[in-house]
């Protein structure tokens, strides 16, 4: 797909699920770190917090040098994993797991890139792309998100879009690195990380998708911006459900226009 149409599909689909920012594009480098991209350099951020900087309309590099989060850093491939989280210690320092053993088991599925294969990520709003992305990653309203869902249902003819988390590393694997390794639709309620580190509201969760379903996804938006999305957007079954209520709760109460007779 040409980069004006990536633009311009991003633009639409920013405006259909009326987004509070930018779906961003990631793309994996493996080759020499980022080679002819213009884009700023990140030191000591997080995944998540450059994920956020793409959303907010900025093209960021991160690699092994700059990113802070051991954590997304060894998902990655940039590091081996801290020693306490690998034996679970860590997430019981933080209040997330009651024992190590739980934290353990959720690093051992933790999905992983090989160590040092992955050079650096570049991040960057859709809709001034300058390249392809390998992952197309969305944050916002759940609401907003689950058009998203429908649309990869409609990409799969009907099949049930399913997705796994471990409540850890929601932007990094969740919404990244699985739609990358899997290349599946992934989705995340997001993470205690990600919810200490950035922007990400409390109503709001995290969805990513591999770019080759991208153009897919946006036709099938478009699709449910035409009828699906107005529809369900204005309440119309809820509302009438308040008009009947309050209509029953009026036929109900002996007060109404000044109707006495049911009082002895």
């Amino acid at each position: 797909m040409d980069i004006k149409t990536i633009r311009a599909k991003a633009v639409s689909l920013k405006s259909q699920l009326n987004l509070d920012s930018s779906l961003a594009g990631v793309k994996f480098i493996m080759g020499e770190p980022a080679a002819g991209i213009k884009a700023e350099r990140l030191v000591g951020h997080r995944y998540c917090q450059a994920l956020m900087r793409a959303r907010r309309g900025e093209h960021v590099i991160l690699d092994a040098a700059g990113i802070s989060c051991p954590a997304a850093a060894a998902a990655f491939g940039f590091k081996l994993l801290p020693e306490p989280l690998k034996n679970g210690t860590g997430l019981v320092g933080f209040g997330i797991t009651a024992g190590p053993g739980t934290g353990m088991k959720m690093f051992e599925g933790m999905p992983a890139l090989p160590q040092g294969r992955l050079k650096a990520l570049y991040l960057f709003p859709l809709e001034t792309a300058e390249v392809e992305p390998d992952v197309v990653v969305a944050e916002d309203g759940v609401e907003k998100l689950m058009w998203l869902a429908l649309a990869e249902l409609n990409n799969r003819g009907g099949g049930r879009v399913e997705s796994g988390t471990a409540v850890l590393q929601a932007a990094c694997v969740d919404a990244t690195l699985i739609p990358y390794l899997k290349q599946k639709f992934n989705s995340s309620f997001g993470c205690y990380g990600c919810r200490d580190a950035t922007d990400i509201g409390p109503h709001e969760a995290l969805a990513g998708f591999p770019f080759k379903d991208f153009e897919a996804i946006a036709g099938f938006v478009d699709l449910l911006a035409k009828k699906a999305m107005p529809n369900s957007r204005k309440k119309n079954a809820y509302s009438l459900l308040q008009k009947n209520t309050v209509k029953k709760a009026a036929k109900a109460d002996p007060f109404q226009n000044n109707d006495c007779s049911g009082i002895k």
